[in-house]
């Protein structure tokens, strides 16, 4: 648990980062969004470096957490390839739509981390990418995914969920669970899923 202050700072950075950019943000006004002086706004964080760090580790969190939920309700690494994919694809879209603020920070500054915090946040992304690699791979093993293109299927879909974080709005003519099951849909289509059904097993039944 972070103390009111920190979030408050946290929030205010998001807000400022979210309207004008990492290179454009101010300082200051962070510190008057957080409803603090500099020197308070000190004592937590030295400064925008520190801050963008902070937002991407929280953001990052908070994805992984949905994830996590998501994969838990459909039976974790144990579930059908099919179903641990839509997990991923629906707990990924609905994140994006739901925090779309926080999204944007997590998709477009990364750009502006130093070397050394970059490195550390390119290893949460490419867990990140994993989430979406590793059902596609199983789904190949298991025969049920046809595509001849994985790591073009993955970038696709990948794509497709990050971009409602620029697009998609609550009173638009699109609900967000209708556009979740759309995603899980054309997800499963670039795979080419194709479970395997025995007719002739059916037929001794």
């Amino acid at each position: 648990m972070r103390p009111a202050g920190q979030n408050a700072l946290l929030e205010a950075a998001r807000q400022e980062f979210a309207e004008r950019g990492f290179g454009s943000a101010s300082i200051r006004n962070i510190a008057a969004r957080a409803g603090m002086s500099l020197s308070a706004m000190y004592h937590y964080y030295s400064g925008k470096q520190e801050l963008l760090h902070a937002l991407l580790d929280e953001g990052m969190d908070r994805y992984f957490a949905s994830v996590d939920a998501e994969l838990q309700a459909v039976g974790g690494v144990d579930a059908a390839p099919a179903d641990r994919l839509g997990a991923v694809v629906a707990a990924t879209t609905r994140f994006r739509a739901e925090h779309a603020a926080r999204s944007n920070i997590l998709l477009l500054e990364e750009r502006s981390l130093e070397p050394e915090r970059l490195e550390r946040y390119s290893r949460r992304q490419a867990d990140a990418t994993s989430l979406f690699r590793d059902p596609i791979e199983a789904g190949i093993t298991a025969g049920e995914f046809h595509t001849p293109y994985p790591d073009e299927a993955r970038r696709g879909v990948i794509a497709m969920c990050n971009a409602v974080a620029q697009w998609w709005r609550a009173d638009g003519p699109l609900t967000l669970d209708a556009l979740v099951d759309r995603h899980v849909e054309l997800a499963l289509t670039l795979v080419e899923y194709r479970p395997r059904r025995s007719f002739a097993a059916r037929g001794r039944a």
